[in-house]
């Protein structure tokens, strides 16, 4: 069963296995207003935690997606150059941003669960 975790920088990370999906919250979009444009990640690719991995723009700002934790970019969600609004629509599910193998699966007790991340945008 996938186990979904937070950042205090706005990030979601769901975890199945040692593969991570990654994106931005609904809060998070909700802040940025309608995204216009995604920069992804080229697939192979090694990151360290706190790497700048995506680019987002609106039309208010741009603003860069972190790596919650170290690994290798597996797969990127192509979908979003044709339609970065999907992030708007949905945030936490098919408007994911990247997918990562992950490092070092310890690295997770680092990070929130849904109720401690809520209570930091309340």
């Amino acid at each position: 069963m996938a186990q979904t975790y937070f950042t205090e920088d706005h990030e979601w990370i769901r975890v199945e296995g040692d593969i991570a999906t990654v994106g931005i919250t609904n809060y998070a979009q909700e802040q940025l207003g309608d995204l216009v444009f995604v920069e992804l990640p080229e697939k192979g690719r090694s990151i360290a935690k706190g790497d700048t991995v995506v680019v987002v723009e609106s039309v208010k700002a741009a603003s860069d997606v972190y790596a919650p934790l170290a690994g290798e970019v597996t797969d990127v969600n192509d979908g979003l150059s044709d339609n970065p609004g999907l992030v708007n629509s949905a945030a936490e599910k098919d408007g994911w941003l990247w997918k990562m193998k992950l490092a070092d699966k310890a690295a997770l007790d680092g990070l929130m669960d849904r109720a401690a991340y809520d209570a930091t945008t309340a």
